[in-house]
């Protein structure tokens, strides 16, 4: 930060990095030690590894989520995510906007990888 200009090309790799990151540190600052920080947040260097860093942030966030109930959902600054209006919004405005990157970012990931593998000559 900030993001460069023009923006860099980015990969699937880096579209599910950025989705693990965003549900891991958003979780902590919800309902864990709200300290963690993107220095703190560890990339992981393979496949493998992300998708695995994926799994544990989509787990987080759906604990915190399966936590809220109505008034968390209204509560102003429920969500303190130091990267963004969370600590200005209502936590269903955070809830709506993390459904949104989920799908923009997981739409970019299936198309890439449609095209990566039409690419390498393996069809559908």
């Amino acid at each position: 930060f900030p993001h460069p200009t023009p923006p860099p090309l980015t990969t699937a790799a880096w579209r599910l990095s950025h989705l693990a990151e965003l549900l891991t540190i958003r979780a902590d600052h919800t309902t864990g030690s709200r300290a963690l920080t993107r220095d703190d947040y560890r990339v992981e260097g393979e496949a493998a590894g992300g998708i695995a860093a994926f799994e544990a942030g989509v787990h987080a966030w759906r604990s915190v989520l399966a936590g809220a109930d109505d008034a968390a959902l209204d509560t102003v600054g429920y969500c303190g995510y130091p990267y963004g209006s969370d600590p200005e919004n209502p936590f269903l405005d955070v809830v709506w906007w993390v459904n949104q990157e989920i799908l923009h970012h997981g739409a970019e990931i299936a198309l890439l990888r449609d095209l990566y593998r039409v690419r390498a000559g393996l069809g559908r």
